[in-house]
């Protein structure tokens, strides 16, 4: 989801809430402790430099079990967040703590903000020397016996 599809949806809820894509539920006292912009400037295996930049929306639990994130809170927050520091209408990253700090992308279905897995890929599969027939597209695993693992 980018910024402008978050604040188009925003205004039509009664309540935010965020769950993963097994499910599990944001607990419903999280707070949206940053939004900003992440810029990435790298060069892949391939030799070619790249620049991406993605909004980030930061979610956070404390034991202040009767805190709620309302709707129109955090649209304000978005708007502070665009005359502050310019942000733009960019993909969303979204950091949530589990086992370790997660980078979730965006959705939203049925009222709820849904926090969908990400995957690393090759973005320089022609370089990298693994054989097209063993490049398994848009999955993080291998078949069993397949050379890739």
């Amino acid at each position: 989801m980018t910024i402008s599809e978050v604040k188009n949806v925003l205004p039509q809820l009664d309540q935010v809430s965020f769950k993963l894509e097994n499910g599990t539920m944001v607990p419903e006292h999280f707070h949206v402790t940053e939004v900003g912009v992440i810029s990435k400037h790298f060069i892949d295996c391939g030799g070619v430099v790249r620049d991406e930049k993605m909004a980030n929306f930061q979610l956070w639990n404390a034991n202040d079990f009767d805190h709620r994130l309302k709707p129109m809170k955090l649209l304000n927050i978005i708007k502070l967040s665009e005359n502050k520091l310019g942000l733009e209408d960019l993909e969303i990253e979204v950091e949530f703590q589990g086992e370790t700090i997660g980078k979730y992308g965006l959705d939203f279905q049925d009222g709820t903000f849904i926090l969908t897995n990400k995957i690393t890929d090759c973005l320089a599969k022609d370089k990298c020397g693994i054989p097209e027939e063993l490049i398994v597209s848009n999955q993080n695993s291998c078949t069993p016996g397949g050379g890739c693992c």
